[in-house]
């Protein structure tokens, strides 16, 4: 037996294949795009006979339903109330694996049908497959549904962890599904997996042996902002997707005069070009989110799920991934890419905005926007800096004095979204800072940090 992370950076998750030994394989909370675990299992030799879900996930779209397409059991806790054909698992059930057994271990929390699967070689426990109710270093959060329900699934996350898996040997490997990265997260690090053990004494949620109000406390003071799209997917997950195997619909290619058509009927132009290229030529209104590990995140954070989406791509671009990152968290309405890129459309005599990319060194007297991550912001700004989340521009734009203004996040991409979001609020004098805090500092910028 053997357990194989399949990552995905971007969206913080990580799902597992597990060699069964006999050549059958089990898979753990997979994501939409088949292709990641299709591949491990075809360069390991494997059949996939189960794939399991540890509950409905709020940050992607389950790959259950595509795994099942291949010939797995699809297998869900009885909470779920999935609309499909699946094995509904309570807590004490258990799957014969041919050899090997896995167990379900009722964990609500995270969310209320949550469940956890222990792997035991006959009675001999092997590994945890724990979703988010544990994590290395943290739990998953709890205030997806609805605040009225925050406090109360954070209590239960207590009781999940407390009397039922810190019940398992110390030295049990454990499996998370969310991490690093993940916005279901309570506390990102850097590990991925971990033992029972190492959570009891390192996690800075469960040390010290907290009683349960102070878990809450600890639990609830770690949340920041999360993506609108949260809200919605375990309705999606709930009801069911199409299934594409490995094959995801084309993008129709849209003339320039579709596209201008479109968007003038209510459509989201999303260009996926690095920043420079942007910066030196974008279609007016179009929101510029850079093709890159966190694409999925932030589309889904800046366009509303249900509205149709055209992307300007380039050479660069494989539209297969686009249109798979675009499915898995949940965005249906691709309705095409801008044929011939912005090329065709300048060629078509319709006009083009630019977006001045400066150096750290070239910021001059340009008022300072940083629009990171509050974490990021309390870790260390630029004194005097305005400060909004990216995510909040989609509310409306932020109250700014008039003048030019200099934004920032860490690298650029970021900044480059949240400047194309001005853009088109009206704010027409905005420049992008290629780079981020350290770049101002060492331009002479004075850096404080929250607190301090």
């Amino acid at each position: 037996m053997s357990v194989v992370p399949v990552v995905d950076e971007g969206l913080g998750n990580s799902a597992y294949v597990v060699d069964l030994g006999d050549g059958g394989a089990l898979v753990v909370d997979p994501e939409r795009d088949p292709r990641p675990y299709v591949g491990e299992l075809e360069r390991r030799g494997l059949t996939p006979r189960w794939v399991i879900e540890t509950h409905l996930h709020a940050d992607f779209v389950s790959g259950g339903r595509e795994l099942a397409g291949l010939g797995a059991r699809l297998a869900a806790p009885s909470g779920s109330g999935l609309a499909f054909a699946h094995q509904a698992l309570d807590d004490g059930d258990e799957l014969d694996l041919g050899g090997l057994t896995l167990e379900v271990i009722a964990t609500p929390g995270h969310t209320p049908e949550h469940v956890a699967y222990l792997l035991r070689d006959g009675r001999h426990p092997v590994a945890l497959f724990s979703g988010g109710t544990l994590m290395a270093g943290g739990a998953a959060r709890t205030d997806l549904l609805s605040p009225e329900m925050t406090e109360p699934l954070a209590r239960q996350a207590y009781r999940s962890i407390h009397d039922r898996l810190f019940a398992l040997p110390d030295e049990l490997p454990v499996y998370p599904t969310h991490g690093a990265g993940s916005f279901c997260s309570a506390a990102p690090g850097g590990r991925r997996t971990t033992t029972i053990g190492s959570e009891k004494a390192a996690n800075p949620l469960l040390t010290d042996g907290p009683d349960e109000d102070t878990f809450v406390a600890r639990l609830l003071s770690g949340y920041g902002s999360f993506p609108p799209y949260f809200l919605e997917l375990r309705d999606v997950n709930r009801a069911g997707v199409t299934v594409h195997r490995r094959q995801p619909p084309a993008l129709p290619r849209r003339s320039p005069d579709e596209v201008g058509h479109a968007m003038d009927d209510g459509a989201q132009l999303v260009d996926v070009r690095p920043i420079a290229a942007f910066a030196a030529g974008h279609v007016p209104g179009a929101i510029a989110n850079p093709w890159r590990a966190q694409f999925a995140t932030w589309l889904g954070w800046l366009v509303p799920r249900q509205a149709p989406v055209i992307f300007v791509t380039d050479d660069d671009t494989s539209e297969d991934d686009l249109v798979w990152a675009a499915l898995t968290i949940g965005f249906e309405r691709l309705h095409g890419v801008l044929d011939g890129g912005i090329e065709a459309w300048k060629a078509t005599g319709r006009p083009v905005t630019t977006t001045p990319l400066v150096h750290a060194d070239e910021a001059g007297a340009r008022r300072i926007l940083d629009i990171r991550q509050h974490p990021e912001y309390a870790a260390g700004h630029v004194a005097g800096a305005a400060h909004v989340e990216l995510g909040a521009l989609t509310e409306g734009p932020p109250h700014l004095d008039p003048g030019p203004v200099l934004i920032h996040c860490g690298h650029g991409e970021r900044a480059m979204s949240a400047a194309s979001l001005l853009e088109r609020a009206g704010h027409d004098d905005v420049a992008v800072l290629a780079g981020g805090p350290d770049e101002l500092a060492a331009a002479g910028h004075r850096l404080e940090v929250d607190g301090g």
